[in-house]
């Protein structure tokens, strides 16, 4: 009996590869094994740096927050502990959209947030 191979599937995982590689540098972009290293390798760094993006955005929002809070005579942790006991409701990224945005609604909350204590 002949022996059966499905090259149109495997042809069409390699076109999959190829198309995924475009754009890339030197044999990167049109030999299939360097390709398929290059796009595994490349979706790997993806998968681990989208959850790095959240780290890194929450850290930005803290240092802008901090910045504006020390422009009020406040430090971020005095200034974050007051925003919990008065309830106010406002996460971080909004916080630091007004300390860097909207300075004088910032300085509102931390006057809010000064006459809680």
């Amino acid at each position: 009996m002949p022996r059966s191979v499905n090259s149109v599937a495997s042809r069409e995982r390699r076109k999959r590869i190829m198309k995924q590689a475009k754009g890339y540098f030197g044999r990167r972009k049109n030999v299939w094994t360097v390709a398929k290293n290059a796009v595994e390798k490349g979706l790997t760094y993806a998968y681990r740096d989208r959850r790095t993006k959240k780290r890194n955005f929450r850290a930005l929002w803290i240092q802008r927050i901090n910045a504006g809070a020390r422009e009020q005579g406040m430090s971020y942790s005095a200034f974050m502990g007051g925003v919990k006991k008065s309830n106010i409701e406002l996460n971080r990224k909004v916080l630091a959209d007004l300390a860097m945005n909207h300075p004088d609604a910032f300085k509102a909350v931390v006057e809010q947030v000064k006459s809680a204590k």
